[in-house]
């Protein structure tokens, strides 16, 4: 017999994998590569994603020999706005991107198909006592949420978790959201945010190079009870990373993180 909490777990789940189309209804450019898309949320979308979960994009690409392929990816949104009816999402176009590429050759009025919420991960206040977080470009996208969760719940103590922040970028003008970013670690002592340029201007203070080992155990906690490490950024400083960290102690991270690892990947 099936029981009633089964069959409520599989209507949600059922409800999280229905794509609906969703129309764009602006484009805010960040960087040369990087834009900001603002698409409606319809009526018959749920979009209240907890803190830590993400949504899954569809867009049928054309191909050079003219047929069309399926292209689902992955997305946190960086706003829902539940008033106004909308939701934005940070996209970075990449030369060989497929479904990057689709999205920013989307004209307003048009539709993607957009389904959620889905992860592994939600943010609990005071789910840890120190948080290292290492960004790298759009990876960024994961832990804003959080880190606006977390800024909201500092009224009352509701949350008094440390958070420290390492966001890695080419440039300084690939910095997404750094506005923000720094109000945060202005105005919240339990917060610091660490910047790291692969070409950096001169008169840079923050780091430089790619991201090392020597940064991480300068400015994250170290391995221990009540620490957690979060972790996005492109594939090859997502592997890079994980590397380091079981090198420096912290636990492994597997192939798909779970809630209860102390290095989530996203």
């Amino acid at each position: 017999m099936t029981s009633i909490a089964g069959n409520s777990r599989d209507a949600v789940r059922a409800r999280a994998n229905t794509f609906h189309e969703c129309e764009l209804l602006e484009r805010i450019v960040m960087t040369p590569n990087s834009s900001i898309y603002r698409f409606k949320i319809p009526l018959d979308l749920n979009l209240d994603i907890p803190t830590g979960q993400h949504v899954r994009l569809a867009g049928d690409v054309v191909l050079p020999d003219g047929s069309s392929q399926r292209c689902v990816r992955s997305y946190t949104p960086v706003t829902i706005d539940h008033e106004a009816h909308y939701f934005e999402l940070l996209v970075k176009s990449y030369p060989l991107g497929k479904l990057s590429n689709y999205i920013s050759s989307l004209k307003v009025g048009q539709t993607i198909h957009v389904c959620g919420p889905q992860g592994n991960f939600i943010y609990r206040p005071n789910m840890a006592s120190r948080i290292g977080m290492i960004a790298g470009g759009t990876g960024i996208t994961p832990m804003l949420p959080i880190l606006r969760t977390v800024a909201c719940g500092r009224a009352g103590g509701r949350d008094s978790t440390t958070i420290d922040l390492i966001f890695a970028n080419s440039t300084i003008q690939d910095i997404v959201f750094k506005d923000e970013l720094d109000e945060m670690a202005r105005t919240d002592p339990n917060f610091r945010v660490h910047y790291v340029l692969s070409t950096a201007p001169d008169g840079w203070t923050g780091g430089t190079g790619y991201l090392t080992s020597d940064m991480i155990t300068r400015w994250l906690p170290a391995p221990g009870d009540g620490v957690k490490i979060l972790l996005c950024g492109p594939p090859a400083m997502v592997s890079m990373v994980k590397k380091t960290m079981d090198s420096l102690g912290y636990g492994k991270a597997r192939v798909v993180s779970k809630p209860e690892d102390q290095v989530f990947v996203f």
